[in-house]
């Protein structure tokens, strides 16, 4: 419509990304925009023009224009842009301006005088840039809706949308009847940056008398939100020796303005680094992106561990000025590397160890490494390069202080070897850092000195064998065992014992070794295994601590013909007749070829009924037969001599006895008389196993009885009631009482004298009869306590004694509990003491005491003993 557009910017303001409105005259067609300055500014295909890139607008780009192509008539058309300054504007000088903008809705088709008339093309209503943040006054007036039509009808003005009627409600409101459109409240972009309404016009009767335009209202971006680090805290590592410009890290700041904006673009730089050496500007970042990189060379964690960096984010794209900012921290620390190599303490070490002994540290090797300690770069491995080719030492790291620990894993003989000097060199588990190389610290050398010490004297060879003949006689020299004593070079003297001669067959000279028998060597003892005796034999020395060591003797014993044949079985039993059966027998050798089989089988001569009865039949080598010679045998056992010889050199004959049981048999050769062969089965090892039984199972009964008896014994000593005959109290308490106790001085001791010879109460004058006599009634009937024993019997026993004395006249008043036999633990008399002072013991003859047993000696030699 118009051949200029122009833009009105603010004064100072560097030009950014900036839309303008381009509107088409004919909405209907398909445009396509370009500029004429595509380098600085484009046109979106909306008609949206925009800068490309921030520049500050100067009469260089003060113009420039933009072409249009119509993409189906490729009509062109092209228009001029032109930017111009003016003063900034202020919330005041907005407030001042009495201007508002008014929106009129677009005419619609209609007809008159009877043809078609063009209406005015539908608008696109340009938003409504709305600052945020303002401080008012409200309600702020945007802009008024206006339609045509107001001239002639009464209408009325409303908008919908979100912000209006729709959640967040009310922050836009309209006059309905002039239709001006307000903001209600401050805006804010970071929460919702853009309105949508659409405004309508209707008549009083709500008829819709225009189409409803769509009104946008952008909120414009202010610089109210500094920027926000994701960490406060950041942590990097980086290895020491990093060349300059290696990666470190990335910081992070976020900003709520609009990104696209200078509000929220940031930037970042690096207040402050601490410690400063080696230099202060050991690292940069980044302005834009947040990476860290190193800028100097010279890390070294030996000497700093860590870097402490104060990190600016500022927006407005780091304006000094007018840009927001905010702080991070930054934690670089400088991770170790392997540049230090460990180096040894000492360039030689010195230690010793007893020949013989395995797994002893000799040395302590201690290395240095600057190194961060328990890492791979600090841990030292170490390796003997010379002085031990046969491997007998090796190194251990102890893993808390990095020491190298030689020990030996191998014997080492003093008189072999009395010194090593071995080379050791240190490395770290990771390889060096390039351009690093080992010093000579880092080898040293180890003295080790063997301590000679008192060894076993060994026999050699161990053990010895050597062969002979069984059947040697005592005293005959076999053979000289000795030992030798490793220790060259101590003057020491070596003695023998025996330690092990199962037969007792050997002895040894203690000085020279020389072995010799005592008895006769047999090879078929049970102590000689697969013809071999073994004996052991005992080496001692003198040295300090005196040592030994054993030797192993083998004698291989040759077999000689000492052991005539024996026959096998030595049972056997036939049948009355020869048929229909015969016995088969063999021979026992206890030699060995070729003193044993084959053998030969014979019949003695003599006793002649031998040969008369019986006849042997050889079968082989090493069986025979034996059969009845005669056509009956009575039964019964028959001892057959037979005589076997071996094939020894001499050969050896043997007359062995065979017992043969001859029986009645059916006609299958089974023995049929059983009486006699049970009989005369029994050999004499089964008569006296029988025997034994017998004798163990009376013992057993025997045993039983006694111990029935003993236990019957000792319940009757344990019951409490003990029979009068047994027991000394009874004789006293049969009486049924005790007298008065001791303060009664007239209480007549005859009772206690001689108890049968007392004459009868009923023989007793009763005028002399005693106070503490008991009247003349009838027995009353006291409770006998049943013999067998039972936990809860004494006390009803004394209960039921209790009441029968309560109840007998003849108890005396004052001591009705003496009646019973049973006084249980104590005694309620007291001491008796008052019967030795009474002036009438002296007068009476104690002897007869002697004659009531041991139980009474005590008593006896009291009162008997005569005048002492």
């Amino acid at each position: 419509e118009d051949p200029v557009s122009r833009k009105v910017w603010k004064e100072g303001e560097t030009f950014g990304r900036r839309k303008l409105k381009f509107s088409n005259c004919n909405g209907k067609r398909k445009v396509q925009y370009e500029s004429s300055e595509p380098a600085d500014f484009k046109v979106d295909e909306d008609g949206m023009v925009y800068a490309v890139r921030s520049f500050p607008l100067s009469s260089e780009h003060a113009k420039f224009l933009i072409y249009a192509q119509d993409k189906e008539t490729q009509e062109k058309w092209q228009v001029a842009v032109k930017l111009s300054l003016k003063p900034t504007l202020t919330e005041e000088s907005v407030k001042e301006s009495p201007e508002v903008e008014e929106i009129v809705f677009p005419r619609q088709l209609g007809k008159h005088s009877g043809h078609l008339q063009r209406q005015k093309r539908d608008w696109v209503i340009p938003p409504i840039n709305l600052p945020e943040n303002s401080r008012g006054p409200f309600p702020q007036e945007l802009v008024r809706i206006r339609s045509d039509r107001d001239k002639n009808l009464s209408l009325r003005y409303s908008v919908t949308g979100p912000g209006a009627d729709q959640p967040p409600t009310g922050i836009f409101i309209i006059n309905p009847i002039s239709g001006q459109l307000s903001v209600t409240k401050p805006l804010d972009r970071e929460q919702i940056a853009r309105f949508h309404l659409r405004a309508h016009a209707v008549d009083i009767n709500g008829n819709q008398v225009e189409n409803p335009i769509d009104i946008v209202i952008n909120v414009i971006d202010m610089n109210d939100n500094r920027p926000e680090f994701l960490h406060q805290v950041w942590n990097g590592t980086v290895p020491e020796g990093s060349k300059p410009g290696t990666y470190v890290m990335t910081v992070t700041a976020i900003d709520a303005d609009d990104p696209n904006a200078l509000n929220g673009m940031l930037r970042y730089r690096i207040l402050s680094q601490a410690p400063s050496t080696p230099s202060p500007n050991m690292f940069t970042i980044n302005n834009e992106t947040g990476d860290i990189i190193t800028v100097a060379a010279g890390l070294d964690r030996e000497k700093v561990q860590q870097y402490t960096l104060i990190i600016q984010a500022t927006d407005m794209e780091g304006n000094p000025t007018y840009g927001l900012s905010n702080t991070a921290t930054a934690i670089i620390t400088v991770t170790d590397v392997n540049d230090n190599p460990p180096e040894f303490t000492a360039m030689t070490f010195y230690g010793e160890v007893p020949e013989n002994r395995v797994d002893v540290i000799v040395a302590n090797l201690t290395v240095t490494d600057k190194d961060q300690p328990h890492t791979p770069a600090w841990n030292a491995v170490y390796r003997i390069s010379g002085g031990d080719p046969t491997g007998r030492f090796a190194i251990q790291t102890d893993p808390n202080s990095n020491d190298g620990l030689v020990t030996v894993v191998k014997p080492i003989d003093f008189e072999t070897n009395r010194m090593f000097v071995l080379t050791v060199a240190a490395e770290n588990q990771v390889p060096l850092a390039k351009g690093i190389q080992h010093p000579p610290q880092s080898t040293a050398t180890v003295s080790v000195t063997v301590i000679d010490v008192n060894e076993n004297p060994y026999f050699a060879p161990n053990p010895k064998i050597i062969r002979q003949e069984e059947g040697l006689h005592a005293g005959t020299m076999l053979t000289t065992f000795t030992a030798q004593d490793p220790d060259r070079y101590m003057q020491q003297n070596i003695r023998y014992t025996k330690l092990s001669d199962p037969a007792n067959w050997l002895k040894i000279d203690p000085v020279n070794g020389q072995i010799t028998t005592i008895a006769i060597l047999d090879r078929e003892s049970p102590n000689v295994k697969n013809n071999i005796y073994n004996a052991t034999f005992l080496a001692s020395d003198n040295g300090i601590p005196p040592m030994s060591g054993t030797g192993t003797l083998q004698i291989y014993l040759l077999d000689i013909n000492d052991n005539a044949p024996q026959v096998l079985p030595q049972e056997a039993e036939t049948c009355e007749t020869p048929d229909p059966n015969s016995i088969n027998i063999t021979a026992l050798d206890y030699d060995i070829d070729p003193n044993a089989g084959p053998f030969a089988f014979d019949l003695p001569l003599s006793p002649v009924n031998i040969k008369r009865n019986w006849t042997i039949t050889r079968l082989n080598g090493d069986f025979a037969q034996l059969n009845l010679k005669i056509k009956f045998l009575e039964a019964g056992i028959y001892e057959v001599p037979i005589i076997i010889t071996d094939s020894g050199n001499p050969p050896k004959s043997n007359i062995s006895i065979l017992r043969v049981k001859v029986c009645q048999c059916d006609s299958n050769g089974d023995c049929t008389d059983v009486d006699r062969i049970v009989g005369a089965g029994l050999g004499t090892g089964a008569i006296i196993a029988i025997l034994l039984c017998i004798i163990i199972l009376l013992i057993l009964v025997l045993m039983f009885v006694v111990w029935m008896k003993r236990r019957d014994k000792e319940r009757q000593a344990k019951q409490l009631l003990i029979d009068p005959e047994d027991d000394v109290r009874d004789n006293i308490l049969k009486y049924d009482e005790e007298g008065g106790g001791e303060e009664d001085q007239d209480y007549d001791l005859s009772q206690l004298q001689q108890p049968d010879t007392v004459e009868p109460d009923a023989i007793k004058p009763v005028g002399i009869r005693r106070m503490d006599e008991r009247p003349i009634h009838a027995e009353p009937q006291y409770p006998v306590r049943s013999a067998a024993p039972h936990p809860g019997d004494i006390g009803d026993f004394i209960n039921e004694g209790l009441k029968a004395a309560d109840n007998d006249p003849t108890a005396p008043p004052y001591d009705s509990l003496l009646v019973f036999d049973y006084e249980g633990s104590g005694s309620t008399a007291g001491s008796l003491s008052s019967l030795n002072s009474s002036s009438s013991g002296g007068e009476q003859d104690y002897d007869y005491l002697n004659d009531w047993g041991p139980r009474f000696k005590k008593l006896a030699d009291m009162y008997g003993g005569g005048d002492d």
